[in-house]
C-alpha cells in the first residue's frame, strides 16, 4: 500500500503510548525498554506503547502510567475498547528488551531488558492475546518505525560499539 498524504508522525518517548489511524506513523528508539505494537488489518488503526519497567515498585494510587508494562498494556486495551474493537482482533508484535551493558557479567542473563520482555509475554498471555512477531533481547538498541496505513514495522537494530568510533580525516 502506498503512503497516504497528510501523515502525522509521532515520536514516542519512554512511558508514552499513541493510538491512531491510517494516517499515522509512530517512531521510537528502544534500548532495554519494550514496545508493544498493535494493528487492526481491516480498520487500519492501531498503536504503540514504550515501557521502561515491568511494574511499579508500589501499587498505583492514581492514573495508569505508561512507564510500566502492566499499566501500558492496560492503556492499550482501553484504546481498543474505546474504538469498540475486541483487543483479540489486533495483530500484536513485541520489540526491544536489549541488554545495554553486556560487559557487566552478572547482567548477561538477568538484565532489565530481559525482564521487560518476559513481563510483556506474560501480560499478553494473561490477557489472552497472541504475539504475531517479535524482535527482542540481544545487545544494543533498536530504531522502530510503524506505519498504520500498511501495518509495516521497520526496524534497525544497532549493536553497541566495543570502542569509541574514530573518524578518519583526509
Amino acid at each position: 500500500m502506498r503512503k497516504p498524504t497528510g501523515i502525522v508522525e509521532i515520536f514516542l518517548q519512554p512511558g508514552e503510548l499513541y493510538f491512531g489511524d491510517r494516517y499515522t506513523r509512530i517512531r521510537t528508539l528502544l534500548g532495554s525498554c519494550v514496545s508493544l505494537v498493535s494493528w487492526h488489518p481491516e480498520l487500519l488503526i492501531g498503536g504503540m506503547c514504550h515501557f521502561m519497567l515491568p511494574t511499579r515498585p508500589q501499587p498505583p494510587t492514581g492514573e495508569l502510567d505508561g512507564r510500566y508494562g502492566d499499566e501500558a498494556i492496560e492503556l492499550m486495551l482501553r484504546e481498543a475498547r474505546t474504538h469498540g474493537i475486541p483487543p483479540g482482533e489486533f495483530r500484536i508484535q513485541l520489540f526491544g528488551g536489549g541488554n545495554m551493558f553486556p560487559a557487566i557479567g552478572r547482567q548477561k542473563d538477568n538484565h532489565v531488558g530481559k525482564k521487560n520482555v518476559e513481563a510483556a509475554k506474560q501480560l499478553l498471555q494473561a490477557h489472552g492475546l497472541s504475539c504475531h512477531g517479535a524482535h527482542v533481547e540481544g545487545v544494543g538498541h533498536r530504531n522502530l518505525i510503524f506505519d498504520l496505513w500498511s501495518g509495516q514495522v521497520s526496524l534497525k537494530h544497532i549493536p553497541p560499539t566495543s570502542h569509541p568510533r574514530q573518524d578518519k580525516h583526509a
